[in-house]
């Protein structure tokens, strides 16, 4: 098997339209779809999917948790995106705070769902762990 990279991750979301204001109006993603219950954003090369539950009872096992999520960011992008997410009062749980050779902003979405940006690559990360 040969992964070459980050593909997707789907989330679930109690309000479509307030994770899509979230997602596209303070973090930026452009919108590739949307229906009913889902919308499909793009950031850079990754993409994501919002899927709306109302109930945890539609999603066999009900609603699984995630630790977080975490997209790369150039380092010289990173001091202006944690200035968008402090402007727009998006509540920041860690960080920013230097992991190893990079930086590293953890915050929520709307449904509490953490998000990671990080300006390092996995190689870099690495380097600290060896």
């Amino acid at each position: 098997m040969k992964v070459t990279g980050f593909s997707h991750i789907t989330l679930l979301v109690r309000d479509l339209q307030a994770s899509l204001e979230f997602y596209q109006g303070i973090l930026g993603m452009s919108l590739r779809h949307r229906g009913r219950t889902d919308a499909y954003l793009e950031w850079g090369s990754a993409w994501v999917c919002l899927v709306e539950r109302t109930e945890a009872g539609e999603q066999p096992g009900g609603l699984a948790g995630m630790d977080h999520v975490a997209f790369y960011i150039a380092a010289d992008d990173f001091k202006e995106a944690v200035d968008i997410l402090n402007n727009h009062h998006v509540q920041i749980v860690r960080g920013p705070v230097q992991r190893g050779t990079g930086w590293s902003v953890n915050f929520l979405d709307p449904d509490g769902i953490q998000l990671e940006l990080h300006t390092s690559t996995l190689d870099e990360r690495m380097e600290v762990w060896h």
